[in-house]
């Protein structure tokens, strides 16, 4: 049995050697986009000034944005601006893109906070169940409905949503992150409407954007109880399939305290890789959810980029999805590693 001062160094060892692994696939992501960002067929300096623009100031862009030095030498400067935070200007916008994505990304993670929370609290339990109750009913309503989340399509169901509990119901808020009539009456804090209006004391703004929040933070909250569902499923059934499993039910263990107390304790580190996966794939996936609800996040802001050929707006997403997937993965190896000492 290690001490926790030992525990504690081996850790702090790993995360250092987490470290750099991170800086390293950081480094291949942003060599990935500053190749994509060559290869694809867009002119950048067109893309800046325009079709129209003269030769001579197609020329003064042409240099200023480095494109007559070596690639060798762009790459180096493309580094040292990504590295500070330089993603240039949004063409769409005209605003500098780390503007942009600060405007936006709280609006995602907002929504994909709340889909993962459904996910872990509804999820879980529900694999859990279906693993004890494998070959019968339980187990089929669990699967059928995680079938159902990975089978239905996310703008149709998206888009049924908001017939039913907006047009008909009227029991939540239609597209939007808030109705205009709320719009600007609280400061911008945390970049999150709720915490905002909360922190402002203003409880009417708070309701409004938590109507609004309910039906895409739903949709969300489904496909991510889907699929750890589905996983929180295959990791028990492996272990209910142990040998100590045996071994307790035959020391007579309750079944309740076999299920939840042994398996699920030896399960858990596989499932909070998998809940950290699940998240990253909710901040990179709510492209459809944003379109369908007119969520003013990072997926709507991508897809708008794209539509408008705005390089930089897109690399910067890029860049930003990548990096926050790398640091969800190096964050699940630290906590999974304080769940089970053993994997330290």
């Amino acid at each position: 049995m290690h001490s926790p001062a030992k525990r504690l160094y081996a850790i702090a060892k790993l995360s250092a050697g987490s470290a750099i692994s991170v800086a390293l696939t950081l480094l291949g992501l942003i060599f990935v986009t500053f190749a994509v960002g060559r290869l694809i067929p867009i002119d950048p300096v067109v893309a800046a000034i325009g079709e129209k623009a003269p030769q001579e100031a197609y020329d003064k862009m042409y240099r200023e944005l480095g494109l007559d030095r070596p690639v060798y030498e762009q790459f180096s400067n493309y580094v040292g601006k990504v590295v500070h935070g330089d993603f240039g200007n949004s063409v769409f916008t005209g605003r500098p893109v780390l503007e942009d994505l600060a405007s936006v990304f709280p609006a995602t993670l907002e929504l994909a906070t709340i889909g993962i929370l459904i996910g872990i609290l509804v999820g879980v339990p529900l694999g859990v169940v279906a693993a004890a109750n494998n070959g019968r009913w339980p187990d089929h309503v669990v699967r059928v409905l995680s079938l159902s989340g990975y089978s239905v399509p996310v703008f149709w169901l998206g888009i049924v949503l908001l017939l039913i509990f907006y047009g008909k119901l009227d029991w939540v808020a239609g597209p939007g992150r808030i109705d205009i009539a709320y719009d600007g009456l609280v400061d911008e804090w945390s970049g999150i409407l709720a915490i905002d209006a909360l922190r402002a004391g203003d409880m009417d703004v708070f309701r409004n954007a938590l109507s609004h929040m309910i039906l895409p933070a739903t949709l969300l909250g489904l496909f991510s109880l889907a699929y750890i569902s589905r996983m929180t499923r295959s990791f028990m059934l492996t272990q209910l399939n142990q040998e100590y499993i045996t071994l307790a039910r035959a020391k007579g263990t309750s079944e309740r305290a076999v299920i939840w107390r042994h398996a699920l304790k030896n399960a858990r580190v596989q499932i909070i890789t998998v809940c950290f996966l699940s998240y990253g794939f909710l901040l990179e996936g709510a492209v459809l959810t944003e379109t369908v609800f007119s969520w003013p996040g990072l997926g709507l802001y991508m897809t708008n980029a794209l539509f408008n050929a705005d390089l930089n707006a897109v690399i910067g997403g890029t860049i930003l999805i990548g990096a926050v997937f790398i640091l969800l993965n190096a964050l699940a190896d630290v906590v999974y590693r304080f769940a089970d000492p053993r994997t330290a």
